[in-house]
């Protein structure tokens, strides 16, 4: 392996503590909890014990059971797809890397659930009078936040990125 993808392969650490975090607060939830019960924390925020079938927002939930192995292979090929780009990035882009692994950890972690469980386990829960967003993890966390961050490389670091590896 070439010192720029021991450099970038070195942010594995923080999938690692993604996936660590996600699976702890998963297994406290889980045995603290009945199904469905719901305690509230501030007026928009409640720890709610809920089991996702599905993918993102509960979609596919009611497929019929196809759809664990269908995401599972998801996470897998998002997962290799990832870790072969962590490999092949510049060294000068940390940011990326970053966002990268946060992704990764998220997926990793959901798989695990998928994989393990048959469901993916959900209990941060934000509402708003009578709106509602659907539960998520912390792997969902870790997801949303590499994505953005993803974006963000996009759109304001990629072309200085480029422009500095000539």
């Amino acid at each position: 392996m070439n010192e720029q993808a021991r450099k970038n392969f070195s942010w594995l650490w923080l999938a690692v503590l993604v996936i660590v975090l996600d699976q702890i607060t998963k297994l406290y939830f889980s045995s603290t909890m009945q199904l469905g019960e719901s305690i509230p924390l501030l007026p928009v925020f409640n720890w709610t014990l809920a089991h996702n079938y599905g993918a993102a927002f509960s979609f596919l939930h009611d497929a019929g059971g196809w759809q664990r192995w269908f995401f599972a292979g998801i996470a897998l090929v998002v997962s290799g797809g990832i870790l072969f780009w962590l490999k092949n990035l510049p060294a000068n882009a940390r940011f990326l890397a970053c966002a990268l692994v946060l992704v990764l950890g998220g997926a990793l972690g959901n798989l695990y659930d998928r994989m393990m469980l048959g469901y993916v386990v959900d209990f941060i829960h934000v509402h708003y009078g009578t709106w509602h967003f659907p539960a998520f993890n912390i792997a969902d966390c870790g997801i949303s936040v590499g994505a953005a961050m993803l974006i963000f490389d996009s759109l304001f670091l990629e072309k200085k990125r480029e422009a500095a590896n000539g």
